[in-house]
């Protein structure tokens, strides 16, 4: 990377350059590197609190700022003002909700003692460090300024890449920043493609969060994984819609049209492939035709815009989607409606005829086509909704609520909607992410905070005291002792848990030379002192 690269900011709908920025060079990403570390030791000693109040000063910058972000991203994108907007909403709802919970969630939390009565025992969450966030163009705000701002929340600082295929809006993001000047100090914002991604992996930061595609998840991983760098990822999907028989046709024909093509299919819970049960196939198919042939494709920067799809983003994508049709009309399948395009615009495209060995049925296609495939019942929707390398997301339609209940119980996928499509993921405190190749990360919700931190434990008390059971314990000579209190304080059943005091008295009477009230005095102490120890067990763990 030299000095004097830069990145063009292009609009993909008209195809004109209106800026650019410099791309960062491995200097100076080391330096960014090296400054953060020294601020993290500033940063992550201000109560949580203390960050929430400087964070919601970028709340209000950002909310002050909507109609310049969204202008923005509407020319970085091609997707309307509106539909930016929603990107704006959602980060802000969901940090505003955060905010409110942060200081309950990074709180110390204490744990029960177990048979250790007498001191006291907590866990409480640590940030990493620096935390590297490199983020995707497919919602260029959404999906890099929430992760930003809880790394932040957490105590981390933060090196930020945003897309080098949505650059302006990774400027603005930079440039809301430098509005706080008590938060900018704790983030870099480094622009550049993918040659500065790999240089911030390997600068080593103390946590990698990426959004973006499995194929680019796994390099990273794979650099990662040489210096031991923990790593969280979103990735991509091929999420499934499974229409049953006794499903409301017009109302998953017409969700699912919008999941399928909302934002040019560009979202990775898109719905990207359909399963049909036969009873209902062709009167779902003629829906889906009519509710498609409704859409209008163009683009505006007007505030009102009519039109329902947009631009894809880049040339590479639309590569993507023409290869997977290719492949699939060779393979058999055909097209419906749509298959044109011209520019980047791609018409919205209904596919049949389609089948597992396609790569329109496997692999993240990202644009808008929407394969929809006949099943002979609910059990091949199953077996085949379950038969990817994906698992983000999936929806089942039946007004059947407990059935589509059952069914989504089965699906291998990190979340599961019902009668609707996508409209999941807005929800601010509903945890969000995949398994299989869709990732490791979450977001939303508590567990996207948390996954910012790392737990450490802690014990406290007076050194041990001579009648603690753990005291006694520590010396030999005390194996019945401690059997009798793990048989009282754990015992499944009532035979169970007097089970060694009876056996004591028995092998006491048997083997001790002593007259036999001494035997019951040395019996009854015995009984005695664990009756003791785990009363003092189970009162302690009660308080705690």
């Amino acid at each position: 990377m030299s000095a004097n690269e830069v990145l063009p900011f292009i609009n993909p709908a008209t195809g004109e350059q209106f800026g650019q920025v410099a791309m960062a060079t491995a200097g100076e990403v080391a330096q960014a590197q090296r400054e953060l570390r020294q601020a993290f030791e500033i940063w992550r000693r201000k109560p949580v609190k203390e960050r929430v109040r400087i964070l919601r000063k970028l709340q209000a910058f950002v909310i002050d700022s909507v109609d310049l972000i969204t202008e923005t991203i509407n020319q970085d994108t091609g997707k309307s003002r509106q539909d930016a907007l929603l990107e704006v909403m959602m980060t802000v709802d969901r940090l505003h909700q955060y905010y409110r919970q942060a200081p309950r969630w990074l709180a110390r939390q204490r744990v029960p003692p177990g048979l250790y009565v007498f001191r006291r025992f907590y866990t409480e969450p640590h940030p990493y460090g620096v935390v590297a966030v490199i983020g995707p163009w497919n919602l260029p705000f959404d999906l890099a300024v929430p992760p930003l701002c809880t790394a932040l929340l957490a105590g981390n600082t933060v090196l930020l890449k945003p897309s080098e295929v949505a650059p302006a809006t990774g400027v603005l993001i930079e440039k809301l920043i430098q509005s706080v000047p008590e938060l900018s100090p704790f983030v870099r914002v480094l622009h550049g493609d993918g040659r500065v991604g790999e240089q911030i992996v390997r600068s080593r930061p103390d946590l990698i969060f990426f959004t973006g595609s499995t194929n680019t998840g796994r390099k990273i991983a794979r650099v990662a994984a040489e210096t031991m760098t923990p790593f969280l990822c979103e990735l991509g999907g091929k999420d499934p819609m499974i229409v049953l028989e006794d499903a409301d046709l017009a109302a998953a024909a017409r969700w699912g049209v919008w999941g399928a093509f909302y934002h040019g299919g560009q979202t990775c819970m898109a719905v990207e492939r359909t399963y049909v049960v036969e009873s209902v196939y062709d009167d779902f198919l003629h829906l889906v035709l009519e509710e498609t042939q409704q859409l209008k494709m163009g683009y505006s920067p007007d505030l009102d815009n009519p039109n329902d799809l947009g631009p894809l983003t880049f040339q590479r994508q639309k590569q993507i989607v023409e290869d997977h049709l290719q492949d699939a009309l060779a393979r058999g399948a055909r097209i419906l409606h749509g298959g044109r395009s011209q520019g980047l615009f791609v018409e919205p495209t209904i596919v049949v005829d389609v089948d597992h060995s396609m790569k329109l049925m496997r692999d993240e296609t990202f644009g808008p086509v929407l394969p929809v495939m006949k099943v002979k019942d609910e059990a091949e929707a199953i077996r085949l909704a379950n038969d990817s390398y994906y698992g983000l997301s999936a929806c089942v339609w039946s007004q059947n609520l407990e059935r589509a209940q059952r069914v989504a119980g089965q699906l291998e996928v990190g979340s599961v909607n019902i009668n609707d499509a996508i409209s999941h993921y807005p929800v601010s405190l509903l945890p969000f992410g995949g398994i299989k190749d869709s990732g490791t990360a979450r977001t939303h919700g508590q567990p996207e905070v948390l996954q910012f931190t790392q737990y450490r434990s802690y014990a406290v008390g007076q050194p041990p005291l001579a009648f603690d059971l753990a005291t006694h314990m520590r010396r030999p000579g005390n194996y019945r002792l401690g059997a009798t209190i793990m048989h009282l304080a754990f015992g499944v059943t009532p035979q169970q848990r007097v089970r060694p005091v009876v056996q004591g008295l028995n092998e006491l009477k048997e083997k001790s030379k002593a007259p036999a009230p001494v035997t019951v005095a040395a019996a009854g102490a015995l009984m005695a002192l664990a009756a003791v120890l785990f009363g003092l067990w189970r009162h302690a763990d009660k308080r705690k």
